[in-house]
């Protein structure tokens, strides 16, 4: 199966045991969570065909040249205040090959008085706004992104989100890089911050590296005094035996007892999302499962008519008076599109099937979920809309 060849190959990659089975199947799956580059170094060790070991190789030079240039920008990032860096290289350090963990975007926290005062100096040094809204500023330059956070916590709960944040904020020091169990927790958000909309690989094995570097058993017990704080204790624990059962993790006491059923459809659900979702969101199917998931409350259900109706009425962008109609246009789209497909009682009883399923992994894990009403930064504060 494609699945245990590409757990094979994670196996063999970080860790050097079993046998990597490689085909040009493996290699595109390993694309679509940005993890291909983790086997380079020992490529030259697996076998496959030499079509596709050029493929490879090719892919490699991509991924290092990106890499190298976000390092750069990184190391040369102009700011007088003090900052840290989260995430991307702050991840690739637990990496046996650190140059090897794809990139992504560079991001930053500074203390909240210091946002503006960065955001000028980085405008200042050429770097351009793409995006401004509540919870950073993303900005590029050289074709690489820095996304400049206000908050970086993404929860339903007002208490959670202010702890993280004043955490980060509290451990920010002229290295950019936080104390590794603060780290860790970053990490650990990351995953369910993208839970929702789709994750791949490349966030699980970030959290692995972690949990291999610096969380054995006599780590724990301090861990879990801040992993409570932030409610995803639960998310930890399954994150980690799922690691353990698929990707060669060493076994650890504190997980032991984590629901072998729940590490299943968590899995399930990483392989056939992708990184950042990149396999989902591409059919009816996935667009209707993910608009059924809001269907579990009546405001969130409101509230993703009245976004996407906005979205896609054209009148309501044209004329003000017609805005607070647009839940009613885009209810009248899902109906239309809805009944127009083949089957469609059928394919929508099982699309609603399927989204009661997936939000009933997020409320085992105790993850949070948009339709719980997301905690934002806004005005100075925390507040839930």
């Amino acid at each position: 199966m494609i699945r245990d060849d590409i757990f094979n190959t994670i196996k063999y990659a970080i860790w050097g045991t079993g046998k990597a089975s490689v085909d040009q199947q493996v290699f595109d799956e390993m694309k679509k969570h940005s993890i291909a580059a983790l086997l380079i170094p020992c490529l030259s060790t697996v076998e496959m065909s030499s079509e596709l070991k050029k493929q490879w190789m090719d892919y490699a030079v991509q991924q290092v040249s990106y890499n190298t240039k976000y390092r750069y920008e990184q190391i040369h990032i102009q700011l007088t205040v003090p900052y840290v860096v989260l995430k991307g290289t702050t991840a690739a350090q637990y990496y046996p090959y650190p140059e090897y963990r794809a990139m992504g975007d560079i991001d930053i926290m500074t203390c909240r008085e210091d946002v503006d005062i960065a955001y000028k100096q980085l405008t200042d040094s050429g770097y351009h706004i793409v995006q401004n809204i509540y919870k950073e500023i993303s900005l590029v330059k050289n074709g690489v992104s820095i996304d400049l956070h206000r908050q970086f916590a993404s929860l339903n709960n007002i208490n959670y989100v202010k702890y993280l944040d004043d955490l980060i904020i509290e451990h920010i020091n002229p290295t950019h890089v936080l104390p590794d169990q603060i780290n860790g927790l970053v990490l650990l958000e990351h995953i369910n911050q993208h839970l929702e909309g789709g994750l791949g690989l490349r966030q699980i094995i970030d959290w692995m590296m972690f949990v291999d570097k610096d969380l054995p058993d006599d780590k724990w017990p301090e861990f879990f005094e801040l992993v409570k704080n932030i409610g995803l204790v639960k998310l930890a624990v399954v994150c980690t035996h799922m690691c353990e059962i698929y990707l060669g993790l060493s076994s650890r006491k504190w997980c032991a007892d984590a629901d072998v059923t729940l590490c299943d459809q968590l899995m399930d659900y990483v392989l056939a999302c992708g990184n950042f979702g990149n396999k989902k969101n591409k059919t009816e199917k996935d667009i209707s499962i993910n608009a059924l998931t809001y269907l579990r409350t009546p405001k969130a259900w409101f509230g993703l008519l009245q976004r996407q109706g906005l979205v896609n009425w054209n009148a309501a962008q044209r004329h003000t008076a017609l805005k607070p109609f647009a839940w009613i246009y885009q209810w009248f789209r899902y109906v239309s599109k809805g009944l127009k497909r083949e089957q469609a009682i059928s394919k929508i009883w099982a699309e609603h099937s399927a989204a009661k399923k997936k939000m009933a992994l997020f409320d085992a894990l105790g993850v949070k979920t948009a339709t719980k009403d997301l905690v934002k930064y806004k005005d100075g504060k925390y507040v839930k809309e």
